[in-house]
């Protein structure tokens, strides 16, 4: 192997940490965001930045506890955010009409979620996940 060759592997964990913290946070805007555009219930976009928060805050202790980067966790994290929003795009509809049944007082028994969206996103979250990790090693 060359000495003077350079690696030329996509390393996030090389980056610097504040521009993986503005990662983060613009993942976590977006996110919010398209939630609250998507579920237009004030009793649900009130609390929902804070729950996000608090599970990335969770995340990112977890992680390090377990020997993970700072930097890998809050790629991961913000990475996790982008693939949920990719992967809840397709039921965005469903989630506004649901909002404004409930706001209405309609209450279903069952919501029918379909199966093939939720494969969609968990396969998205998954798939981000993995290229997170890829990019962080």
């Amino acid at each position: 192997m060359d000495a003077h060759r350079k690696d030329t592997r996509f390393v996030l964990a090389s980056v610097a940490t504040g521009w993986l913290w503005l990662m983060a946070t613009v993942a976590f805007t977006t996110h919010t965001y398209a939630m609250a555009r998507w579920i237009p219930l004030r009793k649900f976009w009130k609390p929902y930045p804070f729950i996000m928060a608090g599970c990335g805050v969770g995340m990112i202790f977890f992680g390090q506890w377990r020997g993970f980067s700072l930097a890998a966790m809050v790629t991961g994290y913000a990475f996790a955010l982008i693939g949920l929003t990719i992967g809840m795009f397709p039921t965005r509809k469903r989630f506004t009409v649901w909002a404004h049944e409930i706001e209405q007082g309609v209450r279903r028994e069952k919501y029918d979620y379909p199966a093939s969206h939720l494969a969609f996103c968990g396969v998205t979250v998954v798939a981000v996940l993995v290229l997170a990790f890829a990019l962080t090693q």
